[in-house]
């Protein structure tokens, strides 16, 4: 299949743009012909994924970029990095390794990206139209901007996210073409009680039961008793794209393709799953690598970053006057998120209570949990499956409410009333 460019298109690729987007085409070039694409794909804004120092190629391959002349030509936000530059002294990290992700993070931004540092940037602004075409790095982004937002993303990973970005273009394949973001597999919900379906830690639940349920197959899921919000569909998607590969699912009647469960599916026959107490019991279960613990080391929330929202949830939580916690708590977040917190007067409380606020980073990507390892709570699907490989704690999956319990005694507190149906 022959891919075809328009005369701008080849004009990048010759070198009309400069020798950073040069190079950038030929890598996005390079992927639509491995894809099989057979054209590009003009978007409108981008997420870069490729921030985060995994090695010095990546440190290599940006400042390339810049001394190349790159600049982002969309709106372009950044992901995580590996510090937290507001609270530079949080992260456990030698000097040479703490140089080189600085000078990574440093480079995104002066090829023009937003220094937003946050897996979660539908949370500051960053907010694509329905059917807009994007390129989203970040696997929480991703099923976010296309499931919640209805744009258009494939998986983009680092560094063909950067590409997409000094480019303004992207394959057209996939998840790009209205054809392929039909509905394969029908979720029957129904019999989830609204008990459970209205609660926050039924969600990450959800999420890994259908990302081991569905692979990188799309799902309409139909029949909730509650409708979920905004948060709750994030910890869906977050938890769904770490257990498997989920880039985009529907909730009918939630999510802006699925007003009916006829508007998502294909020309054929969906698979159909009747989703039952035990198949949700397993993913829960599966959420913990510390079962029959009594007690626990740390907390950790905020993956992705926590929204605003849940900071009030959690201030509300916590309350005034408590005793600190009896354990190390860290929340994670976008650092537009703690301007806003601050604004607010919550960050004041919060941090009274012993809460940690890590910005720009996540305590799962770069070492700020005390070395002496353990057990890790979380409300966190994501952090509950990279959690034990990335931190060597094992984990203890629970709602916001029983990790703030735990949280005060280090003991483990768990509610099993709404999972015995």
């Amino acid at each position: 299949m022959t891919l075809e460019l328009t005369e701008p298109e080849r004009d990048l690729l010759g070198g009309a743009g400069g020798e950073a987007a040069a190079l950038a085409m030929r890598v996005v070039v390079s992927a639509a012909e491995l894809l099989g694409a057979r054209k590009l794909t003009e978007i409108r804004s981008a997420h870069i994924d490729g921030c985060l120092h995994h090695g010095d190629g990546g440190v290599e391959f940006a400042e390339t970029l810049v001394r190349g002349g790159g600049r982002v030509v969309v709106p372009t936000t950044l992901n995580v990095g590996a510090l937290d530059l507001l609270h530079p002294g949080v992260v456990r990290a030698a000097p040479e390794r703490t140089r080189m992700a600085r000078r990574q993070m440093d480079a995104y931004v002066r090829m023009g990206a937003e220094p937003t540092f946050t897996c979660a940037p539908y949370q500051i602004g960053h907010e694509p139209g329905l059917g807009e075409q994007v390129a989203w790095g970040e696997s929480n982004a991703i099923a976010f901007v296309n499931s919640v937002l209805g744009a258009r993303t494939e998986r983009y990973g680092d560094f063909l996210d950067a590409c997409c970005a000094l480019t303004g273009r992207a394959p057209l394949h996939g998840l790009h073409l209205e054809a392929n973001r039909r509905a394969t597999v029908a979720i029957d919900a129904s019999g989830v009680p609204e008990s459970l379906a209205s609660r926050d830690v039924f969600y990450p639940v959800l999420g890994t039961w259908l990302g081991w349920a569905v692979g990188d197959e799309i799902a309409a899921i139909v029949g909730l008793a509650a409708h979920p919000t905004r948060d709750q569909l994030k910890a869906l998607g977050a938890a769904a794209a770490s257990s498997g590969a989920v880039a985009l699912f529907h909730v009918v009647g939630a999510t802006p393709e699925a007003p009916t469960l006829e508007a998502v599916l294909g020309a054929g026959e969906p698979r159909e799953i009747r989703l039952d107490a035990d198949m949700l019991r397993a993913a829960r279960a599966g959420l913990s690598t510390a079962e029959g613990v009594e007690r626990i080391d740390a907390v950790a929330v905020g993956s992705p970053h926590f929204s605003i929202d849940e900071f009030e949830r959690l201030a509300e939580l916590v309350g005034t006057g408590a005793a600190p916690f009896a354990v190390p708590f860290y929340a994670c977040t976008a650092r537009d998120t703690l301007a806003e917190l601050e604004a607010r007067g919550r960050a004041v409380s919060i941090r009274a209570a012993g809460i940690a606020i890590v910005v720009d980073t996540c305590v799962v990507v770069t070492p700020i949990l005390p070395a002496s390892g353990g057990v890790l709570m979380t409300n966190s699907g994501k952090f509950a499956h990279y959690g034990p490989s990335n931190t060597g704690y094992d984990v203890a999956y629970g709602s916001l409410k029983e990790c703030v319990a735990s949280a005060r005694t280090g003991r483990l507190v768990r509610d099993e009333g709404s999972w015995t149906w």
